[in-house]
């Protein structure tokens, strides 16, 4: 799925927000521009509210010092997007996910998420250093207005590029750039030829359905694929590590998809049917209007 026929955003920033923060908002601004699907949620202060994976982020999490402009709309402290195997029960039971099916929760596919992210080897903002507070970043969509814009330098210069799906860097790297920290993806739309391997980026797997979660703990343990169940045939094999896979929580689909932008509970079997265009367009715009973020192009 790509946005090229959907939204003209499609290169934006912040300055000066903190870390967590701020790739939470760019995971917001990429779910309003494909299917909403991102937001932070608020863990409270004492530690007995905190999942133990949480607490030993905690510092990480709450070093800058920095107001973001948009606090107000995110209403959130600490936020923590990835699941982990420790601790991800625990994590639903604090946002109400154990109460909603997917893609808003874990409910009746707590098995396929435990047996996926047992596959998984690191569940940490990345697979380098989580512990500097604030950082630039950009989130780059795959629309065609980027083209011939020569942007790919001022993207490369952001600490964080996050990007979507299976949009391709080699062969456009003078108007996307070239670095990618964050891709967000599902079985679907996930690179599957090397030639686009990158050992720098996290892969981050958008749950909608529990076959999703059966297609990761399989393709992981190599095993044979089955297309059964998807829109389009998956990826039937991972060029990506396991360290550098990360499952988002489905209560940032909920909030961004169902509190926000008001979409269903229950979906069409067609993907690109999850968008509701108007209302994503509506959102960025405010975002933007707000000077929330910067529309590059």
């Amino acid at each position: 799925m790509t946005i090229s026929s959907q939204s003209n955003w499609d290169a934006v920033e912040v300055n000066g927000l903190p870390v967590m923060k701020r790739i939470l908002l760019f995971f917001i601004l990429a779910a309003a521009v494909m299917y909403g699907i991102l937001h932070g949620n608020l863990w409270r202060n004492n530690f007995y509210w905190l999942p133990p994976t949480a607490v030993e982020r905690r510092n990480a999490l709450n070093t800058c010092t920095l107001k973001p402009a948009f606090e107000s709309l995110l209403d959130v402290e600490k936020i923590y997007p990835f699941l982990c195997a420790s601790d991800f029960i625990r994590v639903a039971e604090y946002h109400g996910s154990d109460k909603f099916e997917l893609p808003y929760g874990i409910k009746r596919a707590e098995q396929f998420f435990r047996s996926a992210l047992s596959k998984l080897q690191n569940c940490g903002l990345s697979n380098k250093d989580d512990t500097v507070a604030c950082r630039r970043c950009v989130v780059v969509g795959n629309g065609g207005v980027l083209r011939n814009k020569t942007l790919g330098g001022k993207i490369d210069s952001y600490d964080v590029i996050i990007r979507m799906n299976n949009g391709p860097v080699i062969g456009y790297e003078e108007d996307v750039g070239r670095r990618t920290t964050f891709r967000l993806s599902y079985p679907e739309s996930i690179f599957s030829d090397p030639i686009h391997y990158d050992p720098n980026t996290t892969v981050v797997i958008i749950v909608f359905k529990p076959r999703d979660l059966k297609w990761l703990w399989e393709i992981l343990g190599g095993q044979k694929i089955s297309a059964k169940g998807f829109w389009k045939k998956p990826a039937l094999n991972m060029i990506y590590k396991s360290n550098q896979i990360r499952i988002l929580d489905p209560s940032i689909t909920r909030k961004t998809a169902y509190d926000w932008l008001h979409f269903p509970t229950r979906f069409p079997k067609k993907e690109n049917e999850y968008h509701d265009i108007s209302a994503e367009q509506k959102f960025l715009k405010k975002l933007i209007d707000k000077n929330f973020v910067v529309n590059l192009t």
